[in-house]
Formats: structure tokens, C-alpha cells, sequence
């Protein structure tokens, strides 16, 4: 299966009008000029590896769409796996929480326990790689038996450690938390402000989490799960953390974390939101102040995975690696961060997970392919044959 006449992005190059052969779900060859007779034409579109995307919010969204109004978990899986693929995402990290009551019942242990199973079982079935990014509260000591469990189930792929405690982090300027928890829960400041004083308390009242990090390092790496840090606010925090073996230093919050968590040799992942709007909704660090000082690893979508697309040639205009480099930010470069030494790039042998896009006022996903087999298409692109797996 022959996809000719693309511009091609090559991990350290691009091919200006190029063709790539698919046979058995991999790439097989690639060529520097078109093919006659094609199965699919590009008419000198971009060709990218399929995005890898560490971590992504919106599952809960698709399951509870308003306040307390629930719909069938089946359902909102299918929901968001169509979105990924139309977003161009063909390995997707659920990130799914275990944190305290306060912080409501979508992230309760019980819920999300039933979340990560319901998707385990629904893997075969769904358009996209789906697997599982555990985002355990250091404070909530309850979710360390959930992780031994899911983990010894192989149900967990990444755990990141995180503190959502009002006062660091990325909460570290308590009014600007209160302001927006306000407006997001639609509540008054004072009733948002007693949400924040009840959260601090509860920290308080659990004591030290070093107990609680520790345990979920030491279970990362005996199961084998890479370890991500989140919401990195210092270079202690950072230090800790890759003393631990964090591998992924994921939204850190200052420069100053973002440029010592380089150093030390995790990478660091933001936002495509924040990339491609410029500044961090919660006025923390911007990716494109951290890509500009060359320590930006990795884009996800964190909670917008179209935002993935525009982002990336955004930051292909800005940087001076131009698309290649910034290409990797979503797919090489998340990859490897994973341990995932079959994909993210565009090279003979690899996975065919492809994406098919084009330039314009607002960048556009043609088509999606995953392991050779189109898992979406708009019908632009023309007179594609069905593509074999």
C-alpha cells in the first residue's frame, strides 16, 4: 500500500514530495520522490507519525458532560476515542485520578477504578492505542492499595505523583485558585474559598506524603511503569523526584524547574493548549517561553486534543529545529519518554501510525492511520482505497 506525493517529516529532515510504502501494519520503505498509481494520493500534504499523547483530561468530561449528569462509561470511551482520532492521537494516555473526597466523586477511587477497567476492556474494540496514566494525590494514602492492584492487573502504564494542595504548585497563588475555582464551579468566591480551606486542611490533617511518594516510586519501578512529577514549583521538588526515578517532569510551573528538570534529563511536557495560546490558564509557565529556552520535551493535550496540530506548526514557525523539531514534541520525543521504541517516528520498520494534514488559516487533520489501518478519514483526501492492516 503505497501513500505518494507528501511532504514527508522525517525525524532529522522533511522530503518535499515523497512516497511511503505499508505492508503488515509497518512501515516498509520510503521513498524520496512520488509513486505512479498511489493508493493514496497526497497532493503534497503534510505526512506525520501519529501522535503520542501522555496525557489527556477529557475522559471524565465525556462521562459526566454536566454537573451530576451521568452517562454510560461504554459510551463516553467511544465518544473520546473518536476524538482522539480525529485529532490526529493513535496512542493515548488516559490520565485518571485517585485523589480525596474534597475533590469530588468523578475522581474517587471507586469511579476511577471502574474507568481504567471499563477502557482495559474495551481496548480491542477502539480506534486508537488506548492506555492508562495513573495520577495519584501524594496526600491520599487509600490509592496506594488501587495502584498495587491495577498495577499487578496490568492495568496502569505511567504513574505520575501530584499535590493539589492550594498554596504551591500549580495552585501556588491561592486567589488566582479561588477566582478561577469560582468561575469553573459556577459558585460564589466564598463558597470557593471554603473549597480551598477545606483542601489545605485536609492536607494538613494527612501529615507528611513522603511515605506516599516513596511507595509509589519503589511500585513504578518494580512493575516496570515509567514515574512522571507534576506540577513541578522548585528545583528541590525536581531533585526529589529524579532521585526517585521520574523519567517525565510533566507542566512544571516555573523556568526554574523546567531548566533544571532538562539538566538532570527528564523530559518535561506542557500543554498544546498553552503552547498554542501563548500563556498557561492558571498563569503559570508558558510552553512557548519554555520551548524559546530549549526545554520542551513533549506536547500533550492535556485537556484540547485538536490543540495538538495547530501547536506543533506553531512551533515549527518559532523554533529554530523547524517541523522536525517540533513534529518530535508530539510523537518521537513522547515515545521514548514511555519506553515506546516502536513508534513516534517515520522510519522503515516502525509502526505505520500516520497522520495526514494540511497547512492553512487553522491547520487541519485529513485523515488517521493506526498500525497501516485508516481509523479516520474527512473523505479529502482522494480516492483512498481501504487501507489493510
Amino acid at each position: 500500500m503505497w501513500l505518494s506525493d507528501f511532504e514527508i517529516v522525517l525525524r532529522d529532515r522533511i522530503i518535499e514530495r515523497g512516497a511511503l510504502k505499508i505492508e503488515d501494519g509497518l512501515i516498509a520503505e520510503i521513498r524520496d520522490t512520488p509513486v505512479t498509481g498511489g493508493d493514496i494520493e497526497g497532493e503534497g500534504r503534510l505526512l506525520l507519525p501519529g501522535f503520542v499523547d501522555m496525557h489527556g483530561d477529557m475522559i471524565e468530561k465525556e462521562i459526566e458532560p454536566r454537573a451530576n449528569v451521568r452517562m454510560p462509561i461504554e459510551l463516553g470511551i467511544y465518544e473520546l476515542d473518536k476524538k482522539l482520532a480525529t485529532s490526529g492521537i493513535t496512542t493515548a494516555y488516559a490520565a485518571l485520578s485517585f485523589t480525596p473526597a474534597t475533590y469530588g466523586h468523578m475522581r474517587s477511587v471507586d469511579h476511577t477504578t471502574t474507568m481504567i477497567k471499563a477502557l482495559a476492556s474495551m481496548r480491542d474494540e477502539l480506534l486508537v492505542d488506548h492506555r492508562v496514566h495513573g495520577r495519584f494525590e501524594v496526600t491520599f494514602l487509600p490509592a496506594l492499595a488501587t495502584a498495587d492492584e491495577l498495577s499487578k492487573a496490568g492495568a496502569l502504564d505511567l504513574i505520575s505523583l501530584m499535590d493539589h494542595t492550594p498554596g504551591q504548585g500549580q495552585y501556588r497563588n491561592i486567589e488566582t485558585h479561588i477566582a478561577n475555582m469560582a468561575k469553573t464551579k459556577k459558585i460564589g468566591e466564598i463558597e470557593a474559598a471554603e473549597l480551598v480551606r477545606q483542601r489545605i486542611a485536609n492536607r494538613v490533617e494527612h501529615g507528611d506524603a513522603s511515605d506516599v511518594v516513596h511507595a509509589l516510586a519503589n511500585l513504578a519501578r518494580e512493575r516496570g511503569l515509567t514515574l512522571a512529577s507534576h506540577d513541578d514549583d522548585s528545583i528541590e521538588k525536581v531533585t526529589l523526584l529524579h532521585g526517585l526515578g521520574a523519567r517525565i517532569s510533566e507542566f512544571p510551573v516555573t523556568m526554574e524547574a523546567a531548566v533544571e528538570a532538562h539538566r538532570l534529563g527528564l523530559a518535561t511536557a506542557m500543554g498544546a493548549p498553552n503552547a498554542l495560546r501563548g500563556l498557561s490558564y492558571s498563569g503559570n509557565l508558558s510552553a512557548r517561553e519554555a520551548f524559546a529556552a530549549g526545554v520542551l520535551d513533549i506536547l500533550a493535550s492535556d485537556y484540547h486534543p485538536s490543540a495538538i496540530l495547530p501547536a506543533v506548526l506553531a512551533l515549527a514557525e518559532a523554533g529554530e529545529g523547524g517541523l522536525p523539531s517540533a513534529v518530535a514534541l508530539a510523537s518521537a520525543n513522547p515515545a521514548a519518554a514511555l519506553g515506546l521504541s516502536d513508534r513516534g517516528r517515520i522510519e522503515e520498520g516502525m509502526r505505520a501510525d500516520l497522520v495526514i494534514a494540511e497547512r492553512g488559516r487553522i491547520p487541519r487533520l485529513r485523515s488517521t492511520i493506526r498500525g497501516g489501518r485508516q481509523v479516520w478519514s474527512d473523505g479529502v483526501v482522494g480516492n483512498a482505497r481501504r487501507i489493510a492492516a
